[in-house]
């Protein structure tokens, strides 16, 4: 009627430069399928990855590969750079943030060195996702070529 229960929308931001993709392209079946939530995927092409949203870091895996930041109230992202990465066992990426950091989005968290990741690694597609516990009804996904910070998802 007046807007009153309407959405809020909440911008999910690019975490680097690059070229975003559908998250069904990714050569992972735990991704494209979307077990493990919705969302879209990035080909990076700059090695410093940031907060996509504002929030706390409620996760970096201990290979430093992925991170969560959890907004306050009811929205969670992943970023995890790179496919098959775990096996990398943290070579390639360093840690410029801690769990438990409140950050803002385009803080700095991981510093990846791409070229390392794309040697090693099965591939340096980065799929960004909306984790199933958050609270969405719907999410707007933008397939473009982005500079970090861009909004590549509008989440109500």
């Amino acid at each position: 009627m007046f807007g009153f229960f309407q959405r809020k929308i909440r911008e999910i931001k690019s975490p680097t430069d690059g070229q975003i993709v559908a998250l069904d392209s990714v050569d992972d079946e735990v991704f494209s399928s979307g077990m493990v939530g919705d969302g879209v995927a990035l080909i990076p092409m700059s090695d410093i990855f940031t907060s996509p949203i504002d929030g706390t870091i409620s996760k970096i895996f201990a290979t430093n590969h992925a991170y969560s930041i959890k907004s306050p109230k009811d929205l969670e992202v992943m970023v995890h750079i790179g496919l098959e990465t775990v096996a990398l066992d943290g070579k390639g990426f360093e840690r410029l943030a801690s769990e438990g950091d409140k950050v803002k989005a385009g803080d700095a968290i991981i510093k990846a060195d791409l070229s390392y990741i794309q040697k090693y690694a099965k591939d340096i597609i980065t799929p960004i996702i909306i984790t199933d516990n958050s609270d969405t009804k719907s999410i707007d996904k933008r397939l473009k070529i982005v500079k970090s910070q861009d909004i590549i998802m509008e989440v109500r």
